[in-house]
């Protein structure tokens, strides 16, 4: 590994060219990478970066960016086809709210989107990254809806989805939490201006928990799932987009 005495008394002896400092960045950079554990890269930035920095150098509009967890993970892998050109998949699995706030000016912002489609909340329920009072989650929907509109994004707040349990989280009361969390977000979406997305009425089989053959473990969705989800923001996203046109 190179040492900051190596950098200053080995590398950098030699007269320092274009060649040898762009290496030396790169080595640099790979030596950061492979140091990096989630606790040093927390809100898991490093993901997405290349493509991103594809993408922004490309100069391709961009529709929407679909920010979540592993449920929106899923659904570009589970079904790609609905990704369409200008749509873009920014899921991760495992991650909750405060980690998505983090990543909404490197992974949204910063992709120059018409809209975003943020679906969040599950991982919040479950403690991924601890206790988590429904107040804290309200409030990193707030901050991520004002990066949003701060910088002329439209915003659509999809409902958490309906989920019995959660497999990593044994004995877990979830129903109720996300029950309450999916109230507050359809008033606040309504309050804010934003549009919200309410997948419920595709995927709950009535009791909080998803329909039969829609989830493949009761909480990711199958690719009926998600085809069922995609006739319920396609009409959305027509009317988002169509009155959020680019300057």
């Amino acid at each position: 590994m190179l040492s900051r005495r190596n950098l200053i008394h080995g590398t950098l002896a030699a007269p320092l060219t274009l060649a040898s400092a762009t290496a030396l960045a790169d080595t640099f950079e790979d030596q950061c990478k492979a140091a990096l554990t989630p606790h040093m890269d927390f809100p898991q930035l490093g993901r997405y970066r290349h493509e991103n920095a594809r993408l922004i150098k490309s100069r391709a509009p961009v529709d929407v960016v679909f920010m979540g967890d592993s449920i929106t993970e899923g659904w570009k892998d589970k079904r790609p086809g609905f990704f369409s050109t200008g749509r873009i998949d920014r899921g991760i699995s495992g991650q909750t709210t405060p980690q998505m706030v983090l990543r909404m000016m490197a992974d949204v912002v910063e992709l120059k989107p018409r809209a975003v489609h943020i679906m969040a909340g599950t991982n919040d329920v479950a403690g991924n990254t601890g206790p988590m009072t429904p107040a804290m989650t309200e409030n990193n929907f707030e901050m991520m809806s004002d990066i949003a509109r701060a910088h002329g994004v439209k915003v659509l707040v999809a409902s958490i989805p309906p989920a019995a349990s959660f497999p990593w989280r044994p004995g877990l009361e979830t129903r109720s939490r996300i029950k309450v969390l999916n109230a507050w977000l359809k008033t606040f979406a309504s309050a804010s201006g934003a549009t919200f997305v309410d997948y419920w009425p595709v995927l709950d089989d009535g009791t909080g928990a998803m329909k039969p053959g829609l989830a493949s473990d009761g909480v990711h969705p199958t690719e009926a799932g998600y085809d069922a989800m995609a006739t319920v923001v396609e009409p959305i996203l027509a009317r988002a987009l169509r009155h959020n046109r680019r300057a």
